[in-house]
């Protein structure tokens, strides 16, 4: 009878350092995901520095506006979605792989596709 007892006591006092153990890993957990975003957005009244590391109005703003969105369960890309649809694709450090920026992201590699273009036709003709 102690024995059973002793048993369901330890039960409880595991169970309950669990949870406490989660909650605390799931509130930094959030903080992390709020460095990591923040980090990639941009101060807009700061030059080139990022919301995490500026200490303007705007940027605790940005900051907080992050953190509850995460807490609502929003994902990275639907934040950035809705920073993006209210401040321009200028907040971003990196833009989104849309239609309106396929030139942007493919131009590097049409660059290179042409220069290995050319140093064959180079190479053929020196060889002939």
């Amino acid at each position: 009878m102690k024995l059973s007892r002793f048993y369901k006591f330890l039960h409880i006092i595991i169970l309950g350092f669990v949870f406490f153990t989660l909650k605390i890993f799931a509130v930094e957990n959030i903080d992390e995901r709020v460095k990591k975003l923040t980090l990639e957005l941009r101060c807009m009244t700061c030059q080139n520095q990022s919301i995490y590391d500026s200490d303007a109005e705007f940027s605790n703003d940005i900051k907080k506006i992050v953190k509850q969105k995460l807490q609502e369960g929003q994902s990275e890309l639907d934040i950035k979605i809705f920073l993006v649809e209210r401040y321009g694709e200028y907040i971003l450090f990196r833009p989104l792989m849309n239609y309106n920026n396929f030139f942007l992201w493919s131009f590097p590699f049409i660059l290179l596709i042409i220069g290995l273009f050319f140093v064959l036709i180079k190479t053929k003709r020196n060889k002939a």
